[in-house]
């Protein structure tokens, strides 16, 4: 069985004056219940918090972003009407000002994923 969600990542740095602990916390404990209360329509909420490795080729990942944030759907007509909403509208003021003490705003990345998922787990 093909499981198909519609998935729209967000890419952000955090303000250069906090520390990854203080923005992490801050995150966790202040923006997402906020952003949550304005997600409706999305099945998932998830932040991945980037931990940047050095690659022997290419040396640090210097402009990583500090978090990629996803938001899933299962419906693509909501999925549809909420990437066309943040890609042409700015957010309530309320977020947009609790972002203001979190992220370097100048740095937000969008980007769209289907991922399509089989029923099959690989096991090692």
């Amino acid at each position: 069985m093909d499981l198909r969600f519609y998935k729209i990542l967000l890419f952000m740095k955090r303000r250069p004056d906090l520390t990854i602990e203080q923005f992490r916390t801050y995150y966790e404990t202040r923006h997402a219940p906020l952003a949550e209360r304005y997600s409706r329509g999305v099945s998932r909420y998830l932040r991945r918090y980037i931990d940047p490795q050095p690659h022997p080729e290419t040396g640090e990942f210097l402009d990583a972003p500090d978090v990629i944030t996803e938001l899933w759907f299962e419906d693509e007509a909501v999925y549809r009407a909420t990437l066309n909403y943040i890609t042409t509208s700015l957010m309530p003021d309320e977020i947009v000002a609790d972002e203001r003490n979190l992220f370097d705003r100048a740095s937000f990345r969008i980007a769209t994923v289907v991922e399509c998922e089989s029923g099959v787990r690989l096991s090692g």
